[in-house]
């Protein structure tokens, strides 16, 4: 008798490891722009297809891009949070105040310009300082947009001057504080909107990555674009993020959890920054040269001087929520190389 009900304890527990073996799941993933957008088209169908093909088809997706599950941007994390979705792709400052410490990332001339050189410091960034920011969370991967441009309608945009009394579309509160100390008037805004924005008139250009101009078409509304000497600080940026559901994940056999992992994280950082490296130079190959307004070192570095109004609201704003402004900014510099 004891022998038969050990055996039937083990093939029980054989049968489990079975099911458990050949469990599939499919997981829903949201985001803010079109299905055609370089987000979608070039890293996250292709990051699916390789779970997919490592999972032996036990992992399969479902995307929904333009907010397809309802909501607005800025509810996209707690999409996530709350089941609604299982991962979502958004921008952490749409949801202003929750992820505070990496808005630090997003402080005028604090990051190169680049998917490859810029991820690679916002992923160190969020590893050593950040992680309080997504508690709740499983992270998959915190990246950038790459760098954020001026890209204007009837003015180019040469020095610090020509940005007084200016309406220009910002990505975020901190992007929002770059602008006002510019002597411009910021109009928060997603990317999806500002063309026809500037189309109108209500606002007279954007700051924003140039990663975005061809699938926004901001290229049609725009007759400038301002570049920084080279090798200096981006205007801005855009953080962004693939934040998953931490129950969907815990659920997970380890199996397929061991797949994701491996494939997200810094390898997954470096696929958003090849992506996001070639649409930039494909972006800025296909501008006409008379449309790229140069500014040279001095403007460059009197609208530098200018932003460190922006700089020093955000430190006392962090300092207010009981962090150290001072201390993140340092580290994200120090990342950069921009102290030692």
């Amino acid at each position: 008798m004891k022998t038969i009900k050990i055996t039937a304890l083990c093939l029980a527990v054989v049968g489990a490891g079975s099911a458990q073996a050949d469990e599939t799941v499919t997981l829903k993933i949201a985001h803010f722009l079109p299905s055609t957008s370089n987000a979608q088209a070039n890293i996250i169908e292709p990051w699916c297809e390789q779970l997919r093909q490592e999972s032996a088809d036990r992992i399969k997706c479902q995307i929904y891009p333009s907010m397809q599950l309802g909501g607005t941007p800025a509810k996209l994390a707690d999409m996530a949070r709350n089941g609604v979705a299982d991962i979502v792709w958004t921008a952490p400052a749409y949801s202003a105040g929750k992820f505070p410490r990496v808005e630090a990332l997003e402080l005028p001339f604090v990051l190169p310009y680049g998917g490859k050189a810029g991820n690679a410091i916002i992923w160190s960034f969020y590893e050593q300082y950040a992680k309080e920011d997504f508690k709740g969370y499983k992270v998959l991967v915190v990246h950038g947009d790459g760098g954020m441009s001026l890209h204007t309608r009837g003015k180019a945009v040469q020095a610090l001057a020509d940005l007084k009394g200016l309406k220009l579309r910002a990505s975020s509160r901190t992007a929002a504080k770059t602008v006002e100390s510019f002597g411009s008037t910021p109009v928060s805004m997603p990317p999806a909107q500002m063309t026809e924005a500037i189309s109108k008139g209500v606002v007279d250009g954007a700051l924003a990555a140039w990663e975005v101009v061809p699938a926004t078409k901001l290229d049609e509304v725009t007759q400038y674009h301002s570049v920084t000497p080279a090798g200096q600080p981006a205007f801005g940026y855009t953080v962004l993020a693939m934040l998953m559901n931490q129950k969907k994940f815990d659920s997970l056999p380890d199996d397929l959890k061991a797949i994701i992992e491996r494939n997200s994280g810094k390898a997954l950082s470096e696929r958003f920054a090849t992506a996001w490296d070639k649409a930039t130079d494909a972006a800025l190959a296909a501008t006409p040269a008379a449309g790229l307004v140069n500014i040279d070192l001095k403007a460059y570095g009197e609208m530098q001087a200018a932003s460190t109004m922006a700089v020093e609201q955000w430190v006392n704003e962090a300092n207010d929520k009981g962090l150290d402004g001072k201390a993140l900014v340092q580290d994200v510099r120090s990342l950069s190389g921009l102290v030692k």
